[in-house]
């Protein structure tokens, strides 16, 4: 959310900023929360110029009274009678103003770093840099969930009986390379320095609120019926949650914290074909990063985090590339995203792997997440990145380590993790 004073002193900038992001039809929302933000610090004026007033008027009764001039203070109670009433209606009207300003300045997009690049949609993501060799086999790939039925590692049709499409059981070996993944990618990251952490699965509505715009939240969230609870579409927003309401002190700063839970998110919509099988589904698990730091760290620890990734997808010996999100593929909150894909030999392109953002001081300042350093407090900056999300991660996985004769070669980082193993048969 975009500090209220900037918007004040820069509508330009603001209304240019949601032109980059292809977001015209929210143009008007510039001027008409000005206006409302006007009225309600006219309205507070007021209301303070009201409690003065009520606290003067207080103070002489007391001293009439004291005077024994006890008409003149019935009369002049009968005056604060009359500012309490007044105020409490200014009151009632900053506070319907006020939530009108919040309302429409959660779906103002946030300012974007100048360095991403303008367009409309994904087809626009700029490629930054691969690492690895992208290599294909000289013999025939096959689906993803194929491989895992051949070597009985998934069962997706008494998933559809048990609970629908977008689910699934995994099996034997292929359970225990789910684990093994998400047990690797926890200690790689504590080996980074990060602190491991295992989340609330479920949060509050006021939490949802502040790490993901209104759009995300209807797209993604599953809502527990009669409570005000929602199952977490990724761990990063009970991670950031953690420090709602809080201040921190400087020298605590950074938190980097890796956290695993499961997901769910409802993905709506229809998708393609190369997205059937465990490709986009209801329910995963998912080893994830997060920072808290001060703003002027927040491009380093972006770098980083984004790195971490592609360090660990190329220690198991798969392909990936960085891209760099354009300005309309961007959540509302983001200031520069990137995208992490993998190599798919058989589709012979990347796909999506991860994703590594910079949020700057958006999910702060809804969450209220200061930083005090002396006597100043400002908003902290925070981030978060896929370390890995073991169902895309286990279609780049099987398609980078298969062998002509349907084994799966175990990279050898992992083989303490698969009690040795160095192949799936």
């Amino acid at each position: 959310m975009i500090d209220i004073k900037f918007l004040r002193e820069n509508p330009d900038a603001v209304k240019e900023n949601i032109k980059k992001k292809f977001q015209d039809s929210k143009i008007p929302l510039v001027d008409e929360v000005i206006e409302l933000d006007n009225q309600r610090r006219s309205t507070q004026q007021q209301a303070d110029g009201l409690r003065a007033d009520r606290n003067k008027y207080s103070k002489q009764i007391g001293a009439l009274m004291g005077q024994g001039k006890k008409e003149e203070a019935e009369e002049m109670k009968k005056l604060v009678t009359e500012k309490s009433e007044e105020l409490a209606r200014l009151e009632e009207q900053e506070t319907e103003l006020s939530e009108k300003v919040t309302k429409i300045m959660m779906t103002i997009p946030n300012i974007i770093d100048e360095s991403v690049p303008i367009g409309k949609d994904d087809s626009e993501n700029v490629e930054i840099e691969k690492f690895g060799d992208p290599f294909v086999p000289d013999f025939e790939i096959p689906y993803h969930t194929d491989i895992m039925e051949k070597l009985n590692g998934i069962d997706l049709d008494s998933a559809r009986r048990v609970a629908g499409n977008g689910f699934y059981y995994l099996m034997g070996d292929i359970a225990r390379l789910h684990s093994a993944v998400i047990a690797y990618a926890r200690d790689f990251m504590i080996d980074r320095g990060f602190t491991y952490c295992v989340p609330p699965f479920m949060i509050r509505s006021n939490v949802v609120t502040g790490v993901m715009s209104f759009a995300e939240m209807d797209a993604m969230m599953y809502k527990i019926e009669g409570e005000d609870l929602y199952l977490i579409g990724t761990s990063e927003h009970s991670m950031i949650g953690k420090f709602i309401d809080t201040v921190i002190k400087e020298e605590e700063l950074p938190k980097t914290l890796t956290s695993y839970s499961p997901c769910f998110r409802k993905e709506k919509g229809a998708h393609g074909i190369e997205e059937r099988g465990v490709y986009r589904i209801h329910q995963f698990e998912k080893q994830e990063m997060i920072v808290v730091c001060k703003p002027e760290e927040s491009k380093m620890w972006f770098d980083k985090l984004w790195q971490n990734t592609v360090d660990l997808f190329r220690s198991l010996d798969i392909p990936v590339r960085t891209l760099e999100c354009c300005s309309g593929d961007l959540a509302d909150l983001k200031v520069k995203s990137i995208d992490v894909e993998a190599w798919s030999p058989r589709q012979k392109k990347y796909f999506e792997v991860g994703s590594c953002s910079n949020l700057g001081d958006a999910q702060a300042r809804r969450l209220k997440i200061r930083v005090s350093a002396g006597k100043q407090k400002y908003f902290a900056h925070t981030l978060n990145n896929t370390v890995v999300a073991p169902p895309r991660m286990l279609i780049a996985f099987l398609e980078n380590n298969l062998n002509e004769d349907g084994s799966v070669r175990i990279p050898e980082v992992l083989r303490p993790y698969m009690g040795g193993k160095e192949v799936i048969k």
